[in-house]
């Protein structure tokens, strides 16, 4: 579409999203309508305007969100929880005209430790800080992260394991196994902090941490959760390592890589149970 006061470029463009919420898609405007919009984004070259109609249509809340800085801190109450997050009704702002809450948090950015549901964290009515990472422009949310006002147990772990390892000496810990997979086996070595003890053969990135199994398929995996996948679309899942969920086990950390998150682990005695 063309803009009032330049006839040629930029040309402005609506996404399908970018309309008011709960009230239709772009693709509802006519050929010849006349809009109100708020220029979002500038394309590179300037040929091109990003636009919201839903940010035109409730200036309030736009200017709530575009005045929020990064890291800066909010607070509120848990409004609703649901399976794809939870709401949160800030203290300071307008009310969202369409969700419970103008803040919301993803369930990534709930807990550093791992759930089975939001329940677990938090609960409806529960008062909240959060810190503010981004606005999420198509749903005219503040986007949230309850786990950055928390310490981060894995660089808590870090430095301990550093602490602990000077001078060449091998970091031991007990820990659960959680998880078994084509990749080795996990294993929980403080709250929050879960490590690989890596297949014999597997790869180890000295940067990240990561793993690569060759010869086990498509995927290639590196971290938890990820899966391999056999020839036939099989998952593949083998115990090398004779253990099972739940067993304590003695493992030496072998290393910790900061910038992918990962703790690469190795059984003590090089071979698995021998620390059970």
């Amino acid at each position: 579409m063309t803009l009032d006061g330049f006839p040629t470029r930029p040309v402005g463009e609506i996404g399908p999203l970018d309309t008011p919420w709960g009230r239709g898609r772009a693709t509802d405007l006519a050929v010849g309508q006349r809009i109100r919009a708020v220029v979002m984004t500038v394309g590179p070259d300037g040929e091109r305007a990003g636009l919201s109609l839903a940010a035109a249509a409730y200036p309030e809340l736009w200017a709530f969100l575009s005045g929020l800085q990064p890291d800066c801190r909010l607070t509120g109450t848990v409004a609703s929880i649901e399976s794809y997050g939870v709401f949160v009704a800030l203290d300071e702002g307008p009310a969202h005209p369409v969700f419970p809450g103008v803040g919301f948090i993803t369930y990534a950015e709930l807990s550093w430790t791992r759930f089975e549901s939001a329940s677990e964290v938090v609960r409806v009515g529960q008062r909240v800080t959060c810190v503010f990472l981004q606005i999420d422009t198509w749903n005219g949310e503040a986007r949230l992260s309850l786990r950055a006002t928390l310490p981060d147990p894995f660089l808590a772990f870090a430095d301990a394991v550093d602490a602990a390892g000077g001078e060449g000496r091998a970091v031991t810990f007990r820990g659960r196994v959680t998880k078994l997979t084509p990749i080795g086996v996990f294993v929980r070595v403080a709250d929050g902090v879960e490590g690989l003890v890596p297949v014999e053969g597997a790869d180890v990135s000295d940067e990240t941490g990561r793993v690569v199994v060759p010869d086990r398929g498509d995927v290639v995996v590196g971290g938890e959760g990820d899966v391999a996948v056999g020839d036939e679309g099989e998952v593949v899942v083998e115990n090398e390592a004779d253990v099972v969920v739940g067993d304590q086990v003695h493992v030496v950390v072998t290393r910790v890589s900061r910038e992918g998150r990962r703790v690469v682990l190795a059984w003590v005695g090089a071979a698995a149970g021998s620390g059970r």
